[in-house]
C-alpha cells in the first residue's frame, strides 16, 4: 500500500512524515516521530489519554488519521511546556499530586489547556464537564480539578 506524505507543524516546528492511509495520528506521533508523551489508552476515543490539539481544537489522536494532519498545527503534551519551563498546568498537576500512574495525565493536561484557552476563568462545573472525556483509573478527579483551578488563577494573574 502506498504511503502518504504529510507536511504539518507539530509543537511549533515544521514536520514531515510518511504514513499509511489507515495509520492514526497517535501511531505516527508515538512510533514514527517518537513523541511518546501522548498515551494510548483505549484506541476508541473513550478515555482521552491520547488528547492533542489540532489547530487549537481538542482531538483524540487515536480517532484521527495521520494523513488528516496535512497543513495543520498539532500540539502534543511535549509542546505545552516552554523549553524546560513547565506550563503552569503541568506544574499545578505536580503541586496538587493530580497524577498517579501517569497514563491519563498528558491527556488531562492537553484537555485542560484547551479549556483554559477558551475560558480562562472556568467554574468547577465547567472544568468537570470539559474533562468528562478523560478517564483516570488511579486518582479520582478532585485533585485534577483543583490543579486546573489553581493553574487558571495563576494564568490570569
Amino acid at each position: 500500500m502506498a504511503k502518504t506524505h504529510v507536511s504539518t507543524r507539530i509543537n511549533g516546528q515544521d514536520a514531515e512524515f510518511l504514513c499509511s492511509p489507515e495509520q492514526s495520528l497517535l501511531e505516527v506521533l508515538r512510533d514514527t516521530l517518537q513523541l511518546t508523551g501522548t498515551k494510548e489508552g483505549c484506541s476508541t476515543g473513550d478515555c482521552g489519554a491520547c488528547s492533542v490539539l489540532v489547530d487549537g481544537t481538542l482531538v483524540c489522536s487515536c480517532l484521527m488519521f495521520a494523513a488528516e494532519a496535512e497543513g495543520h498545527e498539532v500540539t502534543t503534551i511535549e509542546g505545552i511546556a516552554s523549553g524546560s519551563d513547565l506550563h503552569p498546568l503541568q506544574q499545578k498537576f505536580l503541586d496538587h499530586a493530580a497524577l498517579q500512574c501517569g497514563v491519563c495525565t498528558p491527556g488531562f493536561i492537553v484537555a485542560s489547556k484547551a479549556l483554559l484557552d477558551e475560558d480562562p476563568d472556568p467554574s468547577e462545573e465547567s472544568i468537570r464537564y470539559w474533562l468528562a472525556g478523560n478517564l483516570c483509573r488511579c486518582t479520582g478527579y478532585d485533585k485534577v480539578v483543583r490543579a486546573v483551578q489553581d493553574a487558571a488563577a495563576e494564568l490570569r494573574s
